[in-house]
């Protein structure tokens, strides 16, 4: 089954009719996390948004090749050309080595997307994996003429791309503009033929840990290049969709462009598709404001901004009532009322299951199902989509009250729609058949926090987590092969 489906191209800054390139293959590229950390509302936002999209395109009939990758070197402080590796400062500031940290955060990003049920990718490529191809994808820029090594790093040039190709098309910035208002002071600057040129690959200090063999120097590649080196291995010189946030914009997939132009000879991807951002009473959220709260938080309950804890599919549908392009703002109202919605939603699955059948039907229910599926193919309007379902779930109250006839055909009709939209593409699952399991996973969550605090003798940390288990009816127990637990 395939439709017209419209996809707001940031590109074009026009809703598109969506074509593949190849018939009913689909590839789509989405920039995925920086594990040295752990996951926040805003990579919940991304990951259930594109996750959305995946899940239309295989409701449709595609065949989708989809690509995240996890960045694990070459992402520099500030996002910058200078500085240190994130992931690099994270594992000095707990004595781990790097690799140590990558593993242990894209495991909690794992733990997380799958509890707020986001399908894996098809393919989920590490940069460090990725070394070849990115030196591959370095040196056909440098034989193109639109790089240049200097003192043993790369650069792209980009006012000499610029000449050629609009540099700022997809973030709207202007080059001249951005020359002006480069800070020249910046570590590495002196490099650059240009205070815009960007990093394909940066020659490694004596301090940086991670660090690889190339033409130039021993070093590592450039943040930006992983992902149009991983995106051409997988899915070819063009493929379909890229995504990713709306912070992505410059300069991130801004280079991706020029790094794909110059290497292959054309733009990456047809349809470039970004999420917007959250925000906490009207300000954005962000480590540097001090005011992300992490997804294990909301699960827990566990941070000053939160009244309550909230379950994941809690989370996941707050997330899809507000449409992914628009700012997602916070509240502990608004997650209520989410709950609240979801709640309702899913007793009208159930009471479907219940409904007595009439003869003849008092109800026209078509208009669910076109509603529904409207908003859908309007660029993923989920807040849309939801509020017709709701529109249904006042005729099958009704019904249940013996106010309105539905026949057989039309309650049958009502539960392959509401089964297809809220579990299929909305990826909502029902909770209370999973309470169990559900508990177990989030417990062990917490037993493999306490150990980390107790590894980094935070033993005031690792108490409160026993303390508040215990509190709740859950007894651990410490023993030589690790902690144990046990419902009183």
């Amino acid at each position: 089954m395939t439709s017209k489906l419209y996809l707001y191209n940031t590109l074009s800054r026009n809703k598109e009719l969506f074509i593949p390139l190849s018939a009913q293959n689909v590839g789509m590229y989405v920039c995925g996390p920086t594990v040295y950390g752990d996951p926040h509302l805003g990579h919940a936002r991304s990951a259930v948004t594109f996750d959305i999209l995946y899940r239309y395109l295989l409701y449709q009939g595609y065949k989708v090749r989809y690509v995240r990758n996890i960045t694990d070197v070459g992402h520099l402080v500030n996002d910058a050309d200078s500085g240190e590796d994130k992931l690099i400062k994270k594992a000095r500031l707990e004595q781990l080595e790097p690799m140590e940290v990558a593993k242990y955060y894209t495991d909690r990003y794992h733990d997380m997307m799958d509890a707020l049920n986001v399908k894996r990718p098809s393919i989920e490529p590490c940069a460090s994996g990725h070394i070849i191809e990115q030196i591959d994808m370095a040196q056909k820029i440098i034989d193109a003429g639109y790089a240049y090594v200097s003192n043993g790093s790369v650069y792209f040039d980009v006012p000499k791309y610029n000449r050629k190709y609009p540099y700022g098309t997809l973030s709207g910035r202007v080059i001249d503009e951005l020359l002006s208002t480069v800070r020249d002071n910046l570590e590495g600057q002196d490099e650059k033929r240009n205070s815009v040129d960007f990093a394909l690959w940066k020659k490694a200090q004596p301090e940086h840990i991670m660090r690889w063999k190339s033409p130039w120097s021993d070093g590592f590649p450039g943040w930006h290049l992983e992902c149009s080196a991983m995106g051409r291995k997988y899915l070819g010189e063009q493929f379909d969709i890229h995504g990713g946030g709306m912070d992505l914009l410059f300069p991130h997939h801004e280079s991706e462009i020029a790094q794909s132009q110059i290497a292959n000879g054309n733009a990456p991807c047809k349809y470039w598709m970004h999420n917007n951002m959250i925000t906490i009473d009207g300000k954005k959220m962000g480590k540097s404001l001090g005011n992300t709260i992490m997804l294990e938080e909301f699960f827990t309950g566990n941070h000053k901004f939160l009244e309550q804890a909230y379950s994941p599919m809690t989370v996941r549908f707050f997330i899809l009532q507000a449409h992914y392009r628009s700012t997602l703002d916070f509240s502990n109202a608004a997650l209520k009322a989410a709950e609240k919605g979801l709640n309702r939603l899913l007793k009208a699955c159930k009471t479907l299951d219940s409904l007595k059948p009439a003869k003849l039907s008092s109800a026209n229910i078509s208009h669910i199902e076109q509603n529904c599926f409207a908003a859908l193919n309007d660029d993923l309007n989920t807040p849309v989509a939801i509020s017709a379902l709701f529109d249904g779930v006042s005729i099958i109250n009704s019904a249940y009250e013996g106010k309105t006839a539905l026949t057989v055909e039309d309650i049958d009709s009502l539960k392959k729609l509401y089964h297809s939209v809220i579990f299929d593409i909305l990826g909502m699952k029902n909770e209370e058949k999973e309470n169990t399991h559900l508990t177990g996973e989030l417990i062990n969550l917490l037993l493999r926090i306490r150990k980390k605090a107790k590894e980094n003798k935070d033993f005031e940390t690792s108490d409160n987590i026993r303390d508040e288990l215990k509190n709740i009816g859950i007894t651990v127990k410490d023993t030589k092969e690790g902690a144990i637990w046990e419902i009183e």
